[in-house]
């Protein structure tokens, strides 16, 4: 993706079956829980840069010994830095220490961060937080073992104020109106009260205070406890925690916004983010990790018990798209087909921008998320050339000479690396930054494979707000001195503010809406946009479920190809000589390509829970006041 966007955190959750002196036995280490959580984490690395952290539990231990380790970091490589500081501390340990070398029992009794029950995060921020206090895992500390609670989620809520005030109501004081510290009080109310209620039956049995403490968490019901926690919920996401005792889950929300996939053995269970870290960490296939149904928590009981139950159920499936236009690792089996799916699909219309003249056309990708789109749209380009080709000696085959059929094969599609990312410079450059100049430079071009009556067709997996292309990418392509630049896009326009975890949450930063709003500027229809803006004040006081979505209004005059047309002049300038033209995926062909992953209201504006259409006319309100408050 050529614009910088925050996106996506991820989660890992591991629990090991089998006793520590098993992995010592067959793996040669103790600490094998804490080398796989490692793997997980570094290799959901794309998910996250802003922070990470890192929790387990261990099982067993006397009263009086530290059973919950929990580190977070927000440095520049936080899950490095995480993972030293482990390293670290146990390394120093065991030095100090050599009878702990072949002892597993005093390695697990005095040794940090070995455990049987581990849960990793990699955090974007996207309330542009990079505190400590903001990385997760969080804790919910308590005497008793199993009141305490550790959470941490890839997620965002839209009524994050409604379950505060439902908390305050509740007699509770939060320490901070976020949707995570509101989750997390709010799993632990329902905690507390159900600890409470089975503390009193193990009362009513004759119990000790003592004796009750493991039967309370042997007895206690965490799917009760998520049904209760979450009937307010309203957002995108897979929610993980633990209990002080050794219970664990992981929750899906009941549309299936947010990822989440799970393998379990004899040995371990664990939960992800995505499928291809968890084939990879622990070298199992494809079918193996199975998909956690949207509305479904899998629940690992300290016993070993391991259920996957309905908490809410499930609605229309609407996981989100970007999963497999970018977010994701493209080394996942089906995100790889179908990113090249998305590639084949937009062809025709690349096709019609230069004229069918693929002689004199070069096709590249803008690194690095986009080549396998790449890959795709070129195989069809391929197909299109081979057809050209046959249709070609039919007609001419009986006065073809060997010659002409020699020329005429070996014509090939051209391919070239075009663009190439200077990392350094872009990791330099903050994101609120001013300094054109330095953004102008982000991207290298190879230069001497383009002729003046080419066209130079980059495919890019998403064109968010432009920025990077009209900046930097169209104005470096335009000094290879094309006759026309074609700038695709894998992904449909984004007209919507995105509310479920990725960073798009103000309207004006679209470059899609810009377009839109301009076309009625051009047209004469700036009434348009006041009464958009009054149709959503007018909704102020409904509840989110009677809430219409009025942006679309902004967008109903106009065709897909009026739009894109005004964001290839918007993005183009002056001092460029090329035609510029921008070709985006159409929604049909998105469904197509990616039949699992139907979530599209950044495109459509169809959200998939009633909170999304009272944030995007909150989000059309403050652009309208010139307000720059996040609209969630």
């Amino acid at each position: 993706m050529s614009d910088a966007l925050k996106h996506e955190c991820g989660i890992a959750l591991l629990r090991l079956l089998k006793p520590l002196e098993y992995y010592k036995e067959k793996y040669g280490t103790a600490f094998y829980g804490i080398q796989k959580m490692y793997l997980l984490m570094e290799k959901q690395h794309n998910r996250g840069q802003d922070g990470a952290g890192f929790a387990s539990i261990k099982f067993d231990v006397d009263p009086g010994q530290r059973y919950i380790s929990r580190i977070r970091s927000n440095q520049a490589q936080p899950i490095q830095d995480i993972f030293t500081q482990i390293n670290g501390r146990i390394n120093e340990e065991m030095a100090a220490h050599p009878e702990y070398a072949n002892n597993v029992a005093l390695q697990k009794e005095q040794l940090p961060y070995l455990g049987e029950v581990f849960l990793g995060h990699v955090r974007y921020g996207t309330f542009g937080k990079n505190s400590i206090e903001s990385v997760h895992p969080f804790l919910r500390q308590n005497n008793w073992m199993h009141r305490n609670l550790i959470v941490a989620g890839n997620f965002n809520l839209t009524n994050v104020q409604q379950l505060f005030s439902s908390l305050v109501e509740l007699g509770q004081h939060p320490k901070e109106l976020a949707d995570t510290v509101t989750v997390m009080e709010k799993i632990g109310h329902f905690l507390d009260d159900e600890v409470t209620a089975l503390y009193r039956d193990c009362k009513n049995e004759g119990y000790s205070k003592r004796e009750a403490s493991p039967v309370i968490a042997e007895r206690l019901n965490v799917s009760k406890i998520l049904k209760r926690a979450s009937k307010q919920w309203d957002g995108g996401y897979a929610m993980a925690g633990m209990f002080g005792h050794g219970d664990a889950f992981v929750f899906r929300d009941p549309a299936g916004i947010r990822p989440a996939y799970y393998y379990v053995d004899d040995e371990i269970a664990v939960v992800a983010s995505e499928r291809p870290v968890i084939q990879t960490v622990f070298n199992v296939d494809f079918d193996d990790v199975q998909e956690l149904d949207p509305g479904h928590a899998i629940i690992i009981k300290k016993s070993g018990d391991i259920q996957v139950s309905e908490i809410i159920p499930s609605e229309s499936k609407k996981a989100c798209s970007f999963e497999r236009i970018y977010f994701s690792r493209g080394s996942d089996a089906e995100i790889y087909k179908e990113r090249k799916e998305l590639g084949r699909l937009v062809l025709p219309e690349v096709l019609k921008a230069i004229d069918n003249d693929t002689d004199n056309t070069v096709f590249s990708y803008i690194p690095n998320t986009a080549e396998t789109s790449f890959f795709g749209m070129v195989e069809a380009a391929q197909d299109f050339l081979n057809d050209r080709k046959n249709n070609e000696i039919l007609e001419n085959r009986h006065t073809l000479t060997e010659q002409t059929l020699k020329e005429l094969l070996s014509v090939k599609i051209r391919t070239e690396k075009i663009a190439i990312k200077d990392a350094k410079l872009r990791t330099f450059i903050t994101e609120d930054s001013s300094r054109d100049d330095l953004v102008a430079h982000v991207y290298d071009v190879t230069y001497g494979v383009i002729k003046p009556e080419d066209n130079l067709v980059i495919i890019d997996d998403s064109i968010v707000r432009g920025t990077t292309l009209k900046k930097s990418i169209i104005k470096m392509m335009d000094r290879l001195k094309p006759k026309r630049i074609v700038v695709v896009s894998s992904a449909p326009q984004i007209r919507y503010p995105d509310c479920y975890g990725i960073d798009m949450a103000r309207l004006e930063g679209l470059v899609a809406f810009k377009a839109a709003v301009e076309l009625l500027k051009d047209r004469g229809m700036e009434s348009v946009v006041t009464e958009v803006y009054e149709k959503c004040k007018s909704q102020a006081h409904l509840p989110d479920g009677k809430i219409v979505n009025y942006v679309k209004e902004i967008y109903a005059p106009f065709t897909d190809k009026e739009v894109s047309a005004k964001i290839a002049e918007l993005l183009s300038s002056d001092d460029v000589e090329a035609e510029v033209k921008i070709i985006y995926q159409t929604v049909d062909d998105l469904h197509k390509a990616c039949p699992k992953n139907l979530g599209d209201w950044y495109f459509t504006g169809d959200y998939p829970t009633p909170g999304g259409n009272r944030v995007v006319n909150k989000a059309f309100i403050n652009f309208y006041e010139g307000n720059d408050a996040r609209a969630y």
